[in-house]
């Protein structure tokens, strides 16, 4: 008697219509899956890196050809606008390629580099090779790029990669399965695999080369725990709850416009977004009106000419929930929105802007991941640090003001793994920056030089042409130590006796 097959169901979050059934992973093909990406390996490795990167830019066409339905599925599976499906999910990706494809030769080189004196007439280089197997777990909020950056990075530097997606977009992963597979990767370089938790947990025992999560702190934790067991190498890309800071002399009319779009793209559900505003008092009152006026304006959908569309995930909207009432309870004033009392059923979250907001709020120190968008006002540049630094996370900020000087003062104080000035979030898709977070945000760095590098081992190779019948260190010691004592005193002194230099380490020659 044969089992049945289970299935993910995607549910537009939008519409709350059944969109598609996708067939889950059994539990019982994991470590045939992982035996197919070890098997592939050493094919995968032995290409050079130019004819791996022929395989993504053939991907990269076959994005380009199906982008119009690539993001109707994004926009279907998480409710997002397409506009968004395009510009901060394929976008990213598309440009990814591109920057692997054109860095990839000269940051995974061999390099050569310094060799001490001591070892006269040798070479010191770097080499990098592949780690092997790289489990990539990745979220629901911008199910395409989170998923597919990493995936191409790890392939870039000649791993196998097995792909788990969210169970919550399962449509988008099918699409990314669909994708390799017309761009025509070999047979087990890159697998995806379809299931939640069970699935998540499975994999990340079958002890994997190395293992790229992005998701939540609580999750985040369950897979650094499991990786400490088998000493697997992780990255962890984990929540944020950036702060946005605004003096008096910032373009107000701008920050206030840049402010409404950090907060609320993707219906607030990004790492990155401001998630609290700080405001110099004197302009406080002004910046929280012209928020309003902006929240006021915005259309919420999912059709092409709308701007905000809905949450994605239904636990997500239970959070949003509760630390808005808590925050209302503690005397809290929504500025525009709603009271969750006063909310709709489905998944469009009215766009909420509160203030009378005390720094040890929920809505303060925890990730909200929604539209919610706390303002608080500053007294002074020292104060506004504090605020800023006094959560457990650290993934982005901002720092708004016409004085560039102080701009740069204030975002080298904020601790935190990446800093915009008089903009939000975009330091995010610049690929050659690093990308990570500080404190409970995260372990690790991808995008940039970084992002090809932590899915390699290191190796530090030392070469002699083997002519020298000895070296000056070998054995015997005999007469060697008064010789090496001139010669360190000459040569590691400030100012250094170069010929003192060249007769000692002479002497070491003939004593060995």
């Amino acid at each position: 008697m044969h089992s049945v097959q289970r299935k993910l169901t995607a549910i537009s979050p939008a519409t709350g219509k059944v969109i598609a059934e996708i067939e889950e992973t059994p539990l019982g093909k994991v470590s045939a899956i992982y035996e197919q990406a070890r098997a592939a390996f050493p094919v995968w490795r032995d290409l050079s890196i130019a004819e791996r990167i022929t395989y993504l830019k053939k991907l990269k066409e076959v994005i380009l050809t199906e982008l119009e339905n690539i993001s109707a599925i994004i926009s279907d599976d998480t409710g997002k606008v397409k506009t968004e499906a395009l510009t901060a999910d394929l976008m990213p990706t598309l440009d990814a390629i591109g920057h692997i494809s054109t860095s990839a030769q000269s940051v995974l080189k061999r390099k050569r580099v310094k060799t001490p004196l001591l070892l006269f007439g040798k070479k010191s280089y770097i080499e990098y090779f592949p780690r092997g197997v790289v489990l990539v777990i990745s979220p629901w909020n911008y199910p395409f790029q989170l998923a597919m950056v990493p995936v191409l990075s790890a392939l870039a530097a000649g791993n196998t990669v097995i792909l788990k997606p969210s169970e919550v977009t399962p449509l988008v992963g099918k699409c990314m399965e669909q994708l390799f597979k017309k761009a025509g990767f070999p047979e087990g370089v890159v697998q995806v695999v379809h299931g939640g938790k069970e699935l998540g947990a499975a994999l990340t025992k079958e002890k994997p080369d190395y293992i790229f999560f992005t998701g939540s702190v609580k999750t985040g934790k369950i897979i650094q725990e499991q990786a400490a067991k088998d000493l697997i190498p992780t990255t962890l890309e984990l929540g944020g709850k950036d702060p946005m800071i605004v003096f008096a002399d910032a373009n107000i009319e701008r920050a206030a416009k840049g402010a409404v779009w950090a907060a609320f793209t993707n219906s607030g559900q990004v790492c990155m977004s401001a998630e609290r505003i700080y405001v110099e008092r004197p302009v406080f009152r002004k910046f929280v009106e012209l928020v309003k006026k902006e929240v006021e304006a915005l259309r919420h959908g999912i059709e092409e000419n709308d701007d905000v569309g809905s949450m994605t995930f239904p636990a997500q909207r239970e959070i949003v929930r509760q630390q808005l009432e808590e925050a209302l309870a503690e005397g809290a004033v929504i500025e525009t929105g709603k009271p969750p009392h006063e909310w709709d059923d489905g998944m469009f979250l009215p766009l909420t802007v509160v203030s009378n907001v005390q720094q040890r709020m929920k809505i303060i120190q925890e990730e909200t991941f929604g539209p919610l968008l706390p303002v608080i006002p500053f007294d002074s540049e020292e104060e506004a640090i504090k605020y800023a630094n006094d959560t457990e996370y650290g993934l982005n900020a901002s720092v708004w003001s016409s004085d560039i000087g102080k701009a740069r003062r204030v975002a080298s104080k904020l601790i935190t793994g990446s800093v915009v000035i008089n903009d939000a979030i975009i330091s995010f898709v610049n690929q050659s920056l690093p990308f990570g977070g500080v404190k409970k945000s995260g372990i690790g760095r991808y995008h940039g030089n970084a992002g090809l590098l932590i899915f390699c081992h290191e190796k530090a190779v030392v070469e002699d042409l083997g002519k020298r019948i000895s070296e000056v260190y070998w054995y015997p010691y005999k007469g060697k130590y008064p010789i090496y004592l001139n010669f360190f005193k000459s040569y590691f002194s400030e100012k250094k006796d170069w010929v003192g230099i060249v007769k000692s380490y002479l002497k070491l020659m003939k004593k060995s």
